[in-house]
Parts: C-alpha cells; structure tokens; sequence
C-alpha cells in the first residue's frame, strides 16, 4: 500500500508516520506538506526505521498541478493539512477558507482523477458548534467559528468522493500530548508547558467550558489503522475524553501543587461541546483503552527536558 499524507510533517502527522512506516502492508509513505508552521522538528531525531518507505514533497494543497503529480500510484490519502489556530480560531476567515476550504477543494478535484482506493479527511469537532449534550454523529452541524465553518465547507467537497471510493471523514477532537512536532497551542499542550517552566497558568471565561479530546498517539493509531481496517465509509467522530478546563486545572495542581493560575475575563461563559466517543468505531480501529489523565500529563511531564517536576525527580 502507498500513502500519501498532506501535512504530514506536523503534530499528528509526526505520530502518524511513525506508526505507518512499521506496518508491513505500508509498501511506501509521500509527506506533502509546505512547512508553512516551520515544522522542521519533523526531520529531526535520528534515522527511523524502514526509512526507505519514506519521502517528503515540499508542496502546498492550492498547488493542482504538482497534487496531480504526486497522487499518481498512490492508494490512500490522508488529507491532515490544514490552518489551525488555537485559541484565535475567529479572527480572519480569509485565513482559514483558503486552506481548509478551497485547498481541500483542490485536493477533491485532484483525486477524482485518480486511481486512489481510500480518502480519510481529518475534519474537527468544531463543525459542532456549541452543545450541552453529548454530541454524537447525528447531531446537524453548526459551526460557531470561521475555522469550524471552513472544515465543514471542507466535509462537503470530500462528500462528493463517496461515490467514487473509500472515503472517511473523521471529527477529531482537541489533540494533546507529546511529540517532537507538537503544537503548545492546544490547550492542554499550552498547560502543561506553563505549569512546568512558569508555574502558572492562564484560564480564559470561568473554565467551565468543555472540549472533547484525544491524546496525539491515539489518533495517530487509530488513522494509521484505518487506512486498512474494515469499517464502512462515512463521517465519524474521533475522541475519548471530555473535559472541562477547570478538570484540567485540578489534574495539574496534583501534578504540580505549587502551581498558580489565573482567570481572563472570569466573567465570559465560553462556548464549549462534548463529543459522545463512538465506542464502536474505536474498537473496530484497535482501541483498547488508555491510562487515566494524570497518569497521560505525568508521562508528558518526563519528556520535558528540564525545569519542574522533570528536573526535580518527582514524576
């Protein structure tokens, strides 16, 4: 099987090349990516193993010409590339529609002229929008951000490949965790790095909002996986967890007890939404389960090269 991933140089991509490129089936990996987060750190760390599987195209989405070259021969496409800013995810539509929506698009027009077998497009839980309940597949979308809305608009290009071949849109939630390619970002990702060097953290509303989540192994398992599993093409969300900030919060000052925090705009109740995890869909991608969060931000803790609980030898 060949694979090409676009963005496959950034956070989860990272974690995703290193559990395709060991799988005996995976005959040949194409990282397509622009580098536009100068995500260099994806090159770095030694020689990997089964190397030779692995090539890297420095191209963008928006660029038809070079896509079409490089989809030739291929059999899956993992489409990570995207624009995600978090928390500023709000402040110019521009930025995010020309990636996430008119670069799909072009990706979605490339690969109806190919041969490609299977298509798995990396959408978010934002195309939610705001929910009290536990939000499952069913539920209409209703983005409330401009980077919601462009991966919705994204869906509805990749929609059109259904007909054509194994095609999956994957809602994934907020992705966490240690990697070399990690983005501090990400909130929990941003907490952990602030509780450790700063030993403060900042809270923006109450804290009482809540995000769904997946730690950045698990996605990249559970994609790696689905590029060959037997699972019926569709839309599907992707996350195990759901936490409030404030959950966050009592975690990390059990990790960390000196740890202070502070509130920006305490008064603002933030839009949050709970994702109810389709259990049978994991287990169909090979999930079994994972530690607790204190034992995850313990584990992360370690991999901090110095300051904090790392240095002290408290972990």
């Amino acid at each position: 099987m060949k694979v090409l991933i676009t963005g496959g140089a950034g956070y989860i991509g990272t974690g995703l090349v290193s559990q395709l490129i060991s799988m005996p089936a995976v005959e040949s990996i194409v990282i397509y990516d622009n580098l536009s987060r100068d995500n260099y750190n994806f090159f770095l760390g030694g020689v990997l193993t089964e190397a030779h599987k692995l090539s890297f195209v420095e191209g963008d989405i928006l660029d038809s010409r070079k896509l079409r070259k490089h989809l030739k021969g291929m059999d899956a496409v993992i489409h990570l590339a995207a624009r995600v800013t978090t928390p500023f995810a709000n402040i110019d539509s521009h930025f995010f529609e020309q990636v996430n929506h008119w670069g799909t698009a072009e990706l979605v027009y490339a690969l109806e002229e190919s041969d490609v077998k299977r298509m798995i497009y990396v959408s978010s839980t934002s195309v939610y929008g705001r929910s009290k309940d536990l939000a499952t597949e069913e539920k209409v979308p209703n983005p409330r951000t401009f980077y919601g809305i462009s991966k919705l608009r994204g869906e509805e290009h990749v929609s059109r490949l259904f007909d054509k071949m194994e095609t999956f849109i994957i809602r994934c939630g907020n992705v966490y965790g240690y990697n070399k390619s990690m983005r501090f970002d990400s909130v929990i990702n941003r907490f952990v790095f602030d509780a450790n060097y700063k030993g403060r953290i900042t809270i923006n509303g109450n804290g009482t909002q809540a995000r769904a989540f997946i730690h950045v192994d698990t996605v990249s398992q559970m994609l790696a996986n689905l590029t060959s599993a037997t699972v019926a093409p569709g839309t599907y969300n992707l996350s195990t967890d759901n936490f409030q900030i404030l959950e966050l919060v009592d975690v990390l000052k059990i990790i960390y007890p000196q740890l202070e925090f502070i509130f920006v705009n305490q008064h603002l109740n933030l839009r949050g939404i709970k994702i109810q995890p389709n259990q049978d869909f994991l287990s169909k991608l090979g999930f079994t389960g994972h530690e607790d969060l204190e034992q995850q931000l313990r584990a992360f803790a370690v991999e901090l090269p110095f300051g904090g609980l790392a240095d002290s030898g408290k972990v």
